[in-house]
């Protein structure tokens, strides 16, 4: 795959995202690779994508250089293998808070040894092209492909450590709002107690040697993380960059 996240993480590059949450057009991967993004997610958690769309969206990505990823419901093993099928570049799951969970997004998406994903090699993630040796391409994926972990409770700050020490699980992903909602702070991501949990998460993924990151909606917002040592991100969305555009040109020639 061309443009890797994980070789670039490991190269100590910063990588940027935004979350498709609405517009399931099959170019949208090619946008925002012009755009300058590096990779972007497609939101099956809160989104109302089906399978076909998505589909969709990987196979251009995939033929753009486009690392596309998947925000899963869950991790159960249907849902996990069709998206690793289609072609997606990594996977994150929500609301992480048990080991359980997070060895279950492992054994669905990563082939033997790391874990126990089904073969299949003329998908869409192998581009329909001819595998010369099915071990060295099973190899290659599972290095290749990005798992992450969002923390979005309590109870996921309080085991971070324990989902990065699996091997497999490549970063931990910190969703705002519900972190601050989970903690009876809700949008208050200046609180003390709201900072304290995400620098916890920074510091543990830097003692594993792992990855952390946050979806935030503005520069502004974001860079500070940036400085904290967060290096996968994701800066707003599809809806909220076409909106703010518009409004922006909008409010100029209606002054």
């Amino acid at each position: 795959m061309k443009n890797n996240i994980k070789e670039r993480l490991a190269r100590g590059e910063q990588v940027i995202g935004t979350m498709v949450t609405v517009f399931d057009s099959p170019e949208i991967g090619k946008i925002l690779k012009v755009c300058g993004f590096d990779f972007f997610i497609v939101d099956c958690e809160h989104g109302h994508f089906d399978y076909q769309s998505v589909g969709n969206m990987a196979a251009l990505a995939r033929e753009a250089g486009m690392p596309m990823l998947v925000r899963v419901p869950e991790a159960r093993r249907e849902i996990v293998l069709k998206y690793m099928e289609m072609g997606a570049s990594g996977l994150l799951l929500p609301n992480t808070e048990t080991v359980e969970q997070a060895k279950a997004l492992v054994e669905y998406s990563k082939y033997y040894p790391l874990g126990n994903r089904g073969v299949s090699l003329l998908r869409g993630h192998t581009g329909f092209e001819k595998i010369d040796s099915a071990t060295e391409y099973m190899q290659r994926s599972n290095a290749e492909n990005i798992l992450m972990v969002q923390i979005e409770s309590p109870k996921g700050v309080e085991n971070v450590d324990k989902f990065l020490a699996i091997e497999g699980i490549d970063a931990a992903f910190i969703g705002p709002n519900d972190l601050s909602q989970s903690l009876g702070i809700m949008g208050q991501t200046d609180h003390p107690r709201y900072i304290e949990a995400v620098d916890h998460v920074i510091a543990t993924a830097k003692a594993c040697g792992k990855y952390s990151g946050i979806h935030l909606m503005s520069t502004a917002a974001l860079e500070p993380w940036i400085a904290k040592g967060m290096t996968i991100n994701f800066l707003a969305n599809d809806a909220t960059l076409m909106m703010n555009a518009a409004k922006e040109r909008l409010a100029k020639l209606k002054k």
